[in-house]
């Protein structure tokens, strides 16, 4: 999103029309300057479906909303989000943040065209506002708001959520979370600054100390696949995969960009055939990158059980 402007943000770059309902414009006076009606502080971070998405819609004729289009297994998706939600909640009501888990929201996930993830879009007064398309630094992203709040007041959206006396006092009923392990927020701290090498040796200690820890095992996953894409060029790295059909090194890099841009089914069917076409005793280190990237998604995924299923019967 570079030196927006209302006409050449404001269009067709994503078709928002079968998920709208029919909203109806919003009332006389409830335009620039108003609070938004029936919102509470819990509204500026909103978990968002296809059922649900006509509302937002409505809701974002009043005030800026960022739509930030995720999954579960998306290492990047969990680097990025806690900025996003940071980033709003500073600005105190004047933009809403709507999260969309696209496994479970398949009519969202077409309608943005989300081909990677994670994918930030925004939507003003009910039309959507390319923003950017993986895990960005912290103030790149405020930078981008700050674009999104002029673009905004460009076209009159300039009402805000409001945050009173009452949402703290609901807040503070609340049962308190349990804090964060010592060496898992010294993971989040590093994965923050980019630095993914601290963050692995963080996951490491801590299961070092306690193996059976699962939330280090998941999280030293996702940051050694965030170690791994660092600085890949996908048209470089595809190019040499396809001169190189049984290089694994070369099949290796697209099938870590592919698992961190959200084409998981290509990454597994690509390392796959490269398991099926290596002789046997090559075949260790393809196996072992499956099963890395298999506990990444996790167990319970169809299309790890799917993968898992093939590879067996390559084995056999």
């Amino acid at each position: 999103m570079t030196d927006p402007t209302p006409g050449a943000v404001l269009r067709g770059a994503v078709d928002l029309s079968s998920l709208r309902n029919r909203p109806q414009p919003p009332a006389a006076g409830a335009g620039a300057g108003q609070p938004v009606p029936e919102a509470s502080a819990s509204a500026l971070v909103m978990d968002v479906t296809d059922a649900s998405f006509p509302q937002v819609l409505e809701l974002s004729r009043t005030v800026p909303i960022v739509v930030d289009l995720w999954a579960e297994w998306c290492g990047p998706c969990k680097q990025l989000s806690p900025i996003l939600e940071k980033v709003v909640i500073e600005l105190g009501g004047r933009v809403v943040l709507a999260k969309v888990d696209v496994d479970a929201n398949p009519q969202l996930q077409q309608a943005f065209r989300a081909q990677s993830i994670p994918m930030v879009v925004a939507l003003v007064a009910g039309q959507p506002v390319p923003m950017f398309t993986g895990a960005v630094p912290e103030q790149q992203v405020r930078e981008v708001f700050a674009q999104l709040l002029q673009l905004a007041a460009q076209n009159g959206v300039t009402g805000t959520v409001p945050v009173g006396d009452q949402d703290a006092a609901d807040g503070a009923s609340e049962p308190e979370e349990p804090p964060v392990p010592p060496l898992h927020a010294e993971a989040y701290d590093a994965i923050e600054a980019g630095d993914y090498v601290r963050a692995v040796d963080a996951y490491e200690r801590a299961l070092a100390e306690n193996p059976r820890d699962a939330d280090a095992q998941a999280g030293l996953g996702q940051v050694r696949l965030l170690q791994r894409v660092q600085g890949l060029n996908l048209q470089e790295a595809r190019a040499a995969a396809a001169a190189a059909p049984l290089d694994v090194g070369a099949q290796f890099a697209v099938a870590d960009l592919d698992v961190s841009g959200g084409h998981v089914e290509d990454a597994f069917e690509r390392l796959l055939e490269l398991f099926a076409a290596l002789p046997t005793d090559e075949r260790a280190p393809v196996r072992e990158r499956l099963l890395e990237l298999f506990g990444l998604i996790g167990d319970a995924d169809p299309r790890v059980i799917r993968a898992r299923g093939r590879l067996a019967s390559l084995l056999f």
